[in-house]
């Protein structure tokens, strides 16, 4: 893969990036309080007097938070600390009731991990993950209810976060995408985040600075609250640009918080960068500090599923299956789990015919109908079935794709169809043999030129009795006979 480099007037400038992702642990409860946490519930309906943070109320620690975030670290090979605990991160805010963050900045639950992402052209490279801390999410201000007010929402004040911080060890904005695919893929198969970045429950914050290639990292950027793939990409060459025309006009870039405006595709700024102790951290008084068993970090370790990357071994090793077809069943969770449902489905398909079926014909399918694979209309079940009534010789490829498009509209099972529709392939030699001698009769000049040496027409009859016969022949015996009639 070529390095990716920012060409200006002085040459080329290398980018360095950082991600700090924020991903909203998939629990009922928020990480101190008894709310629930249900996405689009009517506004401050889902606050406990903990998170409006009425005075004399104390936090209790949510088990079920510390335990996806350690799940989390497990699953990106990372070093958890059986003992973290809880600071306080002090700024003022019209959406933050506490007028503090609960956060974790000088002990956080996990440490040092990495994620190994896939690039173009077979490339892999390993980014570093220098910790995940649990914090409190904040409110929403919402700014378009009213002419002259903003109007607060506080059912997300105390959601529990993990916020992912990289090292900045990426250096294109496709390496930034990988890993922030990679990383969703992660979690959910974990199940600690349902990575949802429409709803907000993971974005990024985008750190950019510029060098000479092999100088010292230049003065970095944030840029907030990025909620897509494709836009964290967007703000990393725009910022970059941006960055490179700054220095060569003899400006120098300033530590700074931006937020990206899409519609315009640029950053623009928000407020200068505060650094830790403008936050004045201290350790929470009302918390303890977390000390976990070694019989719990056990049974986070056992809860574990097959993650991704040995989910694409096995499929490459046990079953078969191209490099390709084992990277798009595992990129997302639930194509994984569909896939092998259909294997373990009464027709007990081949691994390989039912890859190939599911990459080509379903994902084909979905996509025109603009689904994802958990709505499809089409079960793991009758996806089996269909594969056998393949197998078997009962459908032609021809016949299956008719069938498969009636189940897309109906949901009917396939062998119902084929019964009710009149679609099985025939075998029936005497059949064919009759529609043969019938596609002769039609055809004599064909036929003459084929006998004088232009082998080639061959294909052509096979056309004309597949068509005569509505593509319902079995194409291995209309071979057969033909080369057999012709001979």
């Amino acid at each position: 893969m070529s390095e990716y480099r920012i060409h200006g007037a002085t040459g080329e400038w290398e980018v360095v990036i950082g991600l700090e992702v924020h991903a909203q642990v998939v629990s009922e409860a928020k990480l101190f309080s008894g709310a629930a946490t249900a996405f689009g519930a009517e506004p401050n309906t889902q606050v406990a007097l903990v998170d409006a943070a009425f005075p004399g109320m104390l936090p209790v620690p949510n088990e079920e938070c510390l335990r996806q975030a350690v799940r989390t670290g497990m699953a990106i090979n990372a070093e958890i600390n059986a003992w973290s605990r809880f600071d306080r991160k002090n700024y003022f805010y019209a959406d933050l009731p506490q007028g503090y963050q609960i956060s974790q900045l000088y002990h956080p639950i996990v440490g040092e991990g990495a994620i190994e992402v896939d690039l173009e052209g077979g490339a892999t490279k390993t980014i570093g993950i220098e910790h995940i801390h649990i914090e409190q999410d904040a409110g929403k201000l919402m700014h378009d209810q009213h002419p002259n007010f903003s109007y607060v929402d506080l059912n997300r004040t105390g959601v529990a976060l993990m916020e992912i911080v990289s090292r900045p060890d990426m250096r294109s904005p496709e390496e930034a995408g990988a890993y922030v695919r990679k990383l969703r893929s992660i979690l959910r198969y974990v199940g600690s985040c349902d990575g949802n970045m429409e709803q907000g429950s993971m974005r990024a914050d985008v750190n950019v600075s510029v060098r000479k290639p092999g100088d010292k990292f230049g003065t970095r950027t944030e840029t907030k609250n990025v909620n897509s793939v494709r836009f964290i990409m967007a703000v990393i060459e725009h910022e970059a640009r941006r960055q490179v025309d700054l220095i060569e006009d003899g400006g120098a870039v300033v530590q700074e918080t931006r937020l990206y405006d899409p519609d315009r595709g640029e950053t623009r700024s928000l407020r200068s960068k505060e650094d830790a102790h403008d936050y004045r951290y201290f350790p929470d008084p009302d918390l303890l500090p977390v000390e976990l068993s070694d019989a719990f970090l056990e049974e986070c370790r056992a809860s574990l599923p097959e993650l991704p990357d040995a989910k694409r071994r096995r499929y490459e090793e046990a079953l078969g299956l191209s490099t390709y077809n084992a990277s798009v069943l595992t990129a997302e969770v639930e194509t994984a789990r569909w896939f092998e449902a259909l294997l373990a489905s009464p027709g007990k398909p081949d691994a390989q015919r039912a890859a190939n079926w599911v990459t080509s014909e379903l994902f084909g399918a979905l996509n025109r109908l603009g689904r994802g694979i958990e709505e499809s209309p089409v079960t793991p079940a009758q996806g089996g079935e269909l594969l056998g009534l393949i197998a078997d010789g009962t459908l032609s490829g021809t016949l299956a794709k008719q069938v498969f498009e009636i189940m897309l509209e109906t949901g009917e099972d396939p062998g119902a169809i084929v019964e009710a529709r009149g679609l099985k392939q025939t075998s029936d030699t005497g059949a064919i043999e009759a529609v043969i001698a019938e596609v002769f009769a039609n055809n004599p000049n064909q036929l003459e030129q084929y006998r004088a040496g232009k082998e080639a027409l061959f294909g052509f009859f096979v056309g004309q009795t597949m068509k005569a016969m509505q593509g319902k022949a079995n194409p291995a015996v209309v071979n057969e006979l033909l080369k057999k009639a012709l001979g």
